[in-house]
């Protein structure tokens, strides 16, 4: 058979006597070598430009197709028709994509526009949510990496410090890079004898939030949840802005 293409070439170097039907066995005429070294440059560039029909195998570093959906299917990159789970820090730059299923996003994911394309749009989006039967006191850890939005149910029994972190294990300073900024809510029961919140601290070291309004909050509203929003900023390596609400709901 012609070997018109790299795919039709055998792992038997003896069995490769032609580069599409020129001869290429012992004692061939020295013209068949400079004609065959040509024609399989010009296979090689087919299998380059993605004409020759051939495709290259995941094992040695193609995808294994010769079209972008079997690509994203070999790859086990399918949009839209399964549950597909993302575990590094992709990039969606300029892409149109429709997710019909759920898909799970285990790491931060860039959905980068451009100056004339905006880079997302949400019809509808859920906000994570920790509601727990705690009272407001001390210092209190608020994980942004676990909810948006803080509940406790429990009465307030002292003025409380509430410290922004990443997680247990990660500071805000590692999870956020600068430029970038996040908004967390967090909701406090106050009982008869109001509480708030005195001091503001991220990865436990002291902030001054701008505060809505005159001046920072100096009392709770008692028998009421006070919604506190904490919209941070980051503005270089451990450094931010903060600006803080407090909002009376009865």
């Amino acid at each position: 058979m012609a070997k018109t293409k790299i795919s039709e070439y055998s792992a038997t170097s003896a069995d490769n006597t032609d580069i599409s039907n020129i001869n290429i066995a012992e004692g061939c005429s020295p013209a068949n070598v400079n004609n065959a070294i040509r024609t399989l440059m010009a296979q090689i560039k087919d299998l380059q430009a993605g004409t020759s029909g051939d495709t290259i195998p995941l094992t040695a570093g193609g995808t294994g197709a010769a079209n972008a959906t079997t690509a994203r299917s070999n790859l086990g990159l399918v949009i839209g028709t399964n549950v597909q789970a993302y575990d590094a820090n992709t990039v969606f730059d300029d892409v149109s994509a429709t997710f019909t299923a759920a898909n799970s996003f285990t790491a931060k994911q860039t959905f980068t526009g451009s100056s004339s394309v905006i880079s997302s749009k949400f019809v509808n989006a859920l906000e994570g949510v920790t509601v727990s039967a705690t009272a407001a006191t001390g210092t209190i850890n608020y994980d942004v990496t676990t909810q948006s939005v803080l509940y406790y149910t429990s009465n307030a029994s002292a003025n409380w410090t509430v410290n922004f972190r990443g997680s247990s294990g990660t500071s805000l300073n590692t999870a956020m890079a600068t430029g970038e900024s996040i908004t967390v809510v967090f909701l406090v029961t106050n009982g008869s004898t109001a509480y708030y919140n005195n001091v503001v601290q991220i990865d436990g070291t002291t902030v001054t939030p701008k505060w809505q309004g005159i001046a920072a909050p100096t009392s709770g509203n008692a028998s009421s949840v006070d919604a506190y929003s904490y919209s941070i900023i980051k503005t270089g390596s451990a450094t931010y802005t903060v600006f803080a609400s407090q909002i009376q709901f009865k």
